[in-house]
């Protein structure tokens, strides 16, 4: 089994995996060792840079008794130009999952298909499903269960944004997402959520009554010859004291960091009494201890 986005699992498993998160992560602050994985090794494949992927994957194998190797992009044969197959069914034989951070999901989709032992998406340009479990993960601490809360994103229609239609659309809650004409989230993934996914024209209206505030950033990687452009466009699209003040008092704030602070979050949002984003970070460590542990056991 897989785990390319979050419409890979179902509501039970996705609930599942929360109370194994939940659980794994008082082991730790109890200073429980919890070893389901000994033995186990995580390979790591990535042609994206990363902090908080590669440190709570690696890490997270280590807290269970296992292992990880990472490896570059420029470091695999695949930045040489090895087929994708190939690198998929020789590093089956070799660790016993691969956690995968690309650009195109259709390289992580073949990945997957020639592979004999699970792979995780660790991030491609359209979903990112480790980090919005993890988000949930937040939520459920904050607010003790994402049962009728109203989330609301504000900017890209990204890889995030697709991840939390998904999440929406099977586990129910509310998601309002306001983003700029012409970067609006992918359209199928959109059409399949139902019903309480919904677009709306401005970011008062997505915040007006949220019980948590989203963003990220206004260029992602790969996206960096756009910054100036999208700067103009994304100028109104920005998690501010006023965005905050049109949610409900207790309404937490994230964002999946990096932060471009007085971009899509000000500094004294992000460094204020409802932000939730360093707890949201750690909270990354939990989820993908989770996550290997189902698929790897």
């Amino acid at each position: 089994m897989h785990f390319l986005t979050i419409s890979d699992f179902d509501k039970k498993t996705i609930d599942g995996l929360l109370k194994i998160a939940l659980d794994v992560k008082q082991r730790l602050k109890r200073g429980i060792a919890h070893h389901a994985l000994r033995g186990k090794v995580l390979g790591l494949i990535f042609e994206k840079s990363s902090t908080r992927t590669r440190v709570s994957f690696e890490v997270a194998m280590i807290q269970l008794g296992g292992s990880a190797i990472f490896i570059s992009h420029r470091d695999s044969q695949i930045g040489r130009g090895e087929p994708v197959k190939d690198t998929a069914r020789v590093m089956s034989r070799y660790v016993d999952a691969m956690v995968i951070r690309t650009f195109g999901h259709d390289i992580i989709e073949e990945f997957a298909a020639h592979s004999t032992i699970p792979v995780i998406n660790g991030l491609t340009d359209l979903h990112h499903p480790c980090q919005v479990l993890s988000d949930i993960l937040t939520i459920v601490e904050k607010k003790g269960g994402y049962e009728g809360v109203n989330v609301c994103w504000i900017g890209d229609g990204n890889n995030m944004a697709n991840s939390w239609i998904e999440a929406a659309g099977i586990l129910g809650f509310k998601l309002k997402l306001a983003c700029p004409a012409g970067h609006l989230p992918d359209e199928k993934i959109l059409k399949a959520a139902g019903a309480n996914v919904t677009i709306v024209k401005t970011p008062e209206d997505a915040a007006k009554g949220a019980d948590v505030l989203n963003t990220d950033v206004w260029a992602s990687m790969g996206q960096e010859a756009e910054a100036e452009k999208r700067k103009e466009a994304f100028k109104d699209y920005q998690i501010n004291s006023r965005i905050l003040g049109l949610a409900r008092k207790d309404a937490i704030v994230l964002h999946c960091l990096p932060a471009h602070r007085g971009e899509e979050i000000t500094d004294d949002v992000i460094e204020g009494p409802n932000s939730c984003v360093l707890d949201e970070a750690e909270n990354r460590l939990h989820m993908q201890k989770a996550i290997l542990e189902y698929l790897m056991r």
